[in-house]
Protein backbone atom coordinates (compact mmCIF):
# COMPACT_ATOMS: atom_id res chain seq x y z
CA UNK A 1 0.00 0.00 0.00
CA UNK A 2 3.06 2.12 1.03
CA UNK A 3 4.85 1.61 -2.26
CA UNK A 4 1.68 2.68 -4.32
CA UNK A 5 0.98 6.13 -2.54
CA UNK A 6 4.54 6.73 -3.14
CA UNK A 7 4.39 6.06 -6.44
CA UNK A 8 1.40 8.10 -6.97
CA UNK A 9 3.40 11.03 -4.97
CA UNK A 10 6.48 10.70 -7.52
CA UNK A 11 4.16 11.53 -10.28
CA UNK A 12 2.65 14.68 -9.31
CA UNK A 13 6.24 16.12 -7.88
CA UNK A 14 8.29 15.29 -10.85
CA UNK A 15 6.31 17.30 -12.74
CA UNK A 16 6.20 20.58 -11.37
CA UNK A 17 9.89 22.54 -10.91
CA UNK A 18 10.01 25.08 -8.82
CA UNK A 19 13.06 26.67 -7.93
CA UNK A 20 14.83 25.98 -4.49
CA UNK A 21 13.61 28.37 -1.80
CA UNK A 22 14.02 28.55 2.02
CA UNK A 23 13.21 30.88 5.14
CA UNK A 24 14.13 34.32 4.52
CA UNK A 25 13.64 34.60 0.86
CA UNK A 26 11.54 36.95 -0.96
CA UNK A 27 9.38 35.50 -3.85
CA UNK A 28 6.63 35.97 -6.02
CA UNK A 29 3.80 33.85 -6.52
CA UNK A 30 1.63 33.77 -9.27
CA UNK A 31 -1.61 32.13 -8.57
CA UNK A 32 -4.52 31.10 -10.28
CA UNK A 33 -8.16 32.88 -9.13
CA UNK A 34 -11.54 32.10 -10.38
CA UNK A 35 -14.35 34.08 -10.46
CA UNK A 36 -17.53 32.57 -11.89
CA UNK A 37 -16.63 31.69 -15.19
CA UNK A 38 -13.38 34.14 -15.74
CA UNK A 39 -9.33 33.15 -14.58
CA UNK A 40 -7.21 35.70 -14.10
CA UNK A 41 -3.53 35.24 -12.13
CA UNK A 42 -2.32 37.39 -9.06
CA UNK A 43 0.55 37.65 -7.43
CA UNK A 44 1.67 37.63 -4.19
CA UNK A 45 5.09 38.77 -2.98
CA UNK A 46 6.66 38.65 0.30
CA UNK A 47 8.71 36.65 3.04
CA UNK A 48 8.84 32.54 3.43
CA UNK A 49 8.49 32.57 6.90
CA UNK A 50 8.28 28.47 6.78
CA UNK A 51 8.12 25.31 4.51
CA UNK A 52 6.43 22.26 5.94
CA UNK A 53 4.98 18.86 5.13
CA UNK A 54 6.78 15.87 3.02
CA UNK A 55 5.85 15.00 -0.25
CA UNK A 56 2.53 15.96 -2.23
CA UNK A 57 1.63 18.17 1.32
CA UNK A 58 4.55 20.30 1.61
CA UNK A 59 3.44 23.66 2.23
CA UNK A 60 5.10 27.47 2.56
CA UNK A 61 3.81 30.56 4.28
CA UNK A 62 4.07 33.85 2.78
CA UNK A 63 4.08 37.02 4.64
CA UNK A 64 3.81 40.54 3.63
CA UNK A 65 2.51 43.76 5.33
CA UNK A 66 0.09 46.08 3.61
CA UNK A 67 -1.03 49.20 5.00
CA UNK A 68 1.11 48.58 8.10
CA UNK A 69 -1.53 44.97 8.60
CA UNK A 70 0.46 41.77 7.84
CA UNK A 71 -0.99 38.92 6.10
CA UNK A 72 0.21 35.52 5.76
CA UNK A 73 -0.88 33.02 3.25
CA UNK A 74 -0.45 29.40 3.08
CA UNK A 75 0.45 28.31 -0.44
CA UNK A 76 0.37 24.19 -0.83
CA UNK A 77 3.45 23.61 -3.14
CA UNK A 78 2.29 21.31 -5.55
CA UNK A 79 -1.03 23.13 -6.21
CA UNK A 80 -2.41 23.24 -9.42
CA UNK A 81 -3.38 26.89 -8.96
CA UNK A 82 0.37 27.86 -8.59
CA UNK A 83 1.43 29.11 -11.91
CA UNK A 84 5.21 30.15 -11.13
CA UNK A 85 7.42 30.69 -8.21
CA UNK A 86 10.08 33.62 -9.02
CA UNK A 87 12.76 33.62 -6.06
CA UNK A 88 13.18 37.98 -5.68
CA UNK A 89 16.13 37.74 -3.31
CA UNK A 90 17.79 35.33 -1.10
CA UNK A 91 17.44 36.23 2.50
CA UNK A 92 19.97 35.12 5.16
CA UNK A 93 18.26 33.97 8.46
CA UNK A 94 19.33 31.11 11.23
CA UNK A 95 15.43 29.32 11.77
CA UNK A 96 13.91 27.44 9.62
CA UNK A 97 11.11 29.05 10.95
CA UNK A 98 11.13 32.44 11.54
CA UNK A 99 7.83 33.35 13.39
CA UNK A 100 10.08 36.45 15.48
CA UNK A 101 9.47 38.81 12.11
CA UNK A 102 5.41 39.20 13.20
CA UNK A 103 6.03 40.38 15.90
CA UNK A 104 9.05 42.73 14.23
CA UNK A 105 8.29 46.30 12.33
CA UNK A 106 10.38 48.99 10.25
CA UNK A 107 13.44 48.68 9.32
CA UNK A 108 13.57 45.77 12.30
CA UNK A 109 11.65 43.48 10.14
CA UNK A 110 14.56 43.42 7.68
CA UNK A 111 16.53 40.33 6.63
CA UNK A 112 20.13 40.33 5.20
CA UNK A 113 20.54 39.43 1.69
CA UNK A 114 22.85 36.20 1.00
CA UNK A 115 25.78 37.14 -0.82
CA UNK A 116 27.21 34.58 -3.62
Amino acid sequence: MMDLIKAVENTFTKEIDFPDFGAGDTITVSYKISEGEKERIQDYRGIVIQRKGEGTTKTFTVRKVTGGIGIERIFPLYSPSIEKIVVNKKGKVRRARIFYLRKLTGKKARIKEKRF
